[in-house]
């Protein structure tokens, strides 16, 4: 079967609803192609490699969470970027981006798709008054201890997560972000959580855990945000009859 690639953006942006969260990129089609797809490769990060894989194996469109156009990048289509566009013109491949819209859908999103994966039950936004949280909390269904949680994380995401003590509590409450999401932890301890959970660290976050008596747990950007280009992927096979291939660059970061 195949889907008409406005068709299929009109999906997308029903689904993920990109009008809702203001964001530091166009979301939906970024670059378009060939008008009727039949073969979808999702992935993180609209990289070289990325788009040459979907090159080798015939991909129509190409569905990221990091795609291009980003506030404040230099806009000139230039050096990486030309090649990465002129490979896909040239290829006839639609290329289509959802950033924060991704990271917040209650059920195909990153967030979402992470504590599935965790088995954290979602109580709701860290945010309290944003209905449209980017951040997340919820809860274990027993206490665990850092070095538990830690364990786990490694044993699922298939990579060791950096980790900050708070203290000698065990983590029961847990607030999360996917991605570079670790701003956030101010929050997450000002509410009294156990740990934070994300992807990257920064210099700060390691002072603001200890001195706020809240766990840190940098679990990677790229490991904590493969979920939810797969999910839509999922989505997009299950419901249109179409050949979807996740495709994982491996990133350390």
């Amino acid at each position: 079967m195949t889907i008409n690639n406005q068709e299929l953006l009109s999906h997308l942006n029903q689904l993920l609803k990109p009008e809702k969260i203001k964001d530091y990129c166009p979301n939906g089609l970024q670059v378009e192609g060939k008008a009727e797809i039949k073969k979808i490769v999702t992935g993180v990060t609209a990289c070289q490699e990325l788009i040459n894989r979907a090159i080798e194996v015939k991909a129509d469109a190409i569905f990221v969470h990091h795609g291009y156009f980003w506030r404040g990048e230099n806009p000139c289509i230039t050096g990486m970027k030309r090649q990465r566009i002129k490979d896909l013109i040239a290829n006839d491949i639609n290329l289509f981006g959802y950033h924060l819209p991704l990271d917040i859908h209650p059920e195909l999103g990153n967030n979402a798709q992470l504590a599935k994966l965790l088995k954290i039950e979602t109580s709701g936004g860290l945010e309290r008054s944003n209905p449209f949280s980017v951040a997340m909390q919820g809860h274990f269904s027993s206490p665990l201890t850092l070095i538990e949680v830690a364990q786990n994380i490694e044993s699922t995401l298939s990579r060791k997560p950096l980790c900050i003590s708070g203290g000698e509590h065990k983590i029961k409450t847990v607030a999360w972000c996917t991605g570079g999401g670790q701003s956030y932890i101010e929050m997450a301890a000002e509410q009294g959580i156990d740990a934070f959970i994300s992807g990257e660290i920064s210099e700060q976050t390691v002072h603001t855990a200890r001195e706020m008596g809240i766990h840190y747990i940098a679990a990677g950007h790229h490991a904590t945000e493969r979920y939810g280009a797969k999910a839509v992927g999922e989505h997009l096979a299950s419901n249109f009859d179409l050949d979807v291939m996740f495709i994982d660059i491996d990133n350390p970061v």
